[in-house]
């Protein structure tokens, strides 16, 4: 209950947020049950099918994680403790918003998908949907909501975890796991090849290893900014993104798998060997990851902003000038691209070569 009183009383913004949430939640709950649908009128290749889906049901969590550690609601402040709610607590209560907003994104899922087989009132679009839904073979119900619990027991779940006490660690401890995790991941897509389970197994792995490389990336990006005799702004501006290296880098790296995973999916297609393994809803099961991505880098952003603010008044208070502060995002933000743009055009490339050796 406590829960939802707060989300009903946040600001507009973090309604919206929560909204995008669900929205996400339920592009991907209808990708499941379309996998679903699919496994029943062919059930060789469902296996491949459903973790290719799993992909973008990873990327919606991290995105609702982004956007729990935003919302005011869960962050702790003085005197909290003493009305019960701790650390712990807000913590559970992140967990339990965030489970409500992507429910309702399976529910709408549901509602859509059930509509546009016919299920419920009707053919809408003159049944062209029905076809593509498989609308003649009965939807086992129990797996349908099996498929749609996943999303928010996953979301939550990953809520719990990211928001949960632990000690920070330095950003440059996940680097060597990153680089060999994302080395594995070039492996098993070269032995796997275009078929079969190693291909979504493999980009997996390749994500995970750049996502926990992103933390160390963007602290080496800071200790680039400050090289050979730096001045006050290039000072500013690489200590800052240092100091952000932890919260930053992990949607960076992962921005950077799906730039990757673009531009192999481009060259894989000149080639002519671009699987669709999600059928015609591969577009946009690939916009949906896209967009996820997209969004959780820029959530983050508006968090450290958002955190921020009191040096910000600080630094103008001691007279520091408002273009001082403008160019030092700017350096950062061009630090940043110079050194991920190269690493996404790496890993890009040998994914094509091992998968086309």
């Amino acid at each position: 209950m406590l829960a939802l009183r707060l989300a009903r009383g946040s600001r507009p913004l973090v309604q919206l947020r929560r909204l995008l949430v669900a929205a996400a939640c339920a592009g991907t709950g209808f990708l499941l049950l379309y996998v679903l649908a699919e496994a029943t009128a062919r059930p060789a290749g469902s296996f491949p099918r459903l973790l290719w889906a799993l992909v973008p049901l990873a990327v919606t969590a991290q995105f609702a994680v982004a956007v729990a550690r935003t919302d005011p609601a869960t962050r702790p402040r003085e005197g909290m403790d003493a009305v019960g709610l701790g650390p712990v607590r807000l913590t559970l209560v992140a967990a339990v918003s965030t489970a409500v907003s992507c429910t309702l994104g399976s529910a709408l899922a549901l509602a859509a998908f059930l509509h546009l087989r016919g299920d419920l009132a009707g053919l809408p679009f003159d049944g062209a949907g029905a076809g593509l839904l498989h609308a003649d073979r009965p939807l086992p119900l129990t797996a349908a909501l099996t498929l749609l619990a996943l999303v928010p027991l996953a979301a939550s779940a990953a809520t719990a975890l990211a928001l949960r006490p632990h000690p920070p660690l330095a950003p440059q401890t996940g680097l060597p796991w990153g680089i060999a995790l994302t080395a594995c991941g070039l492996a098993v897509e070269a032995y796997a090849g275009l078929g079969g389970t190693g291909l979504p197994a493999g980009w997996a792995l390749t994500a995970v290893g750049l996502s926990l490389a992103g933390p160390g990336l963007a602290y080496a990006c800071g200790t680039l900014v400050q090289a050979v005799r730096p001045g006050a702004m290039r000072l500013l501006a690489g200590r800052i993104l240092q100091e952000e290296a932890p919260r930053l880098g992990r949607p960076l790296g992962l921005l950077c798998a799906v730039g990757a995973g673009a531009l192999t999916a481009a060259a894989l297609r000149e080639r002519g060997g671009l699987p669709l393994p999600l059928g015609p809803l591969t577009g946009p099961a690939c916009a949906l990851v896209v967009l996820c991505a997209a969004a959780t880098l820029l959530t983050c952003a508006a968090e450290i902003r958002q955190g921020r603010s009191a040096t910000r008044e600080t630094l103008r208070d001691l007279g520091t000038p408002g273009t001082v502060l403008r160019a030092a995002v700017t350096l950062r933000a061009t630090a940043l691209v110079a050194v991920c743009v190269p690493v996404v055009w790496g890993v890009a490339q040998l994914t094509s070569l091992a998968l086309t050796r």
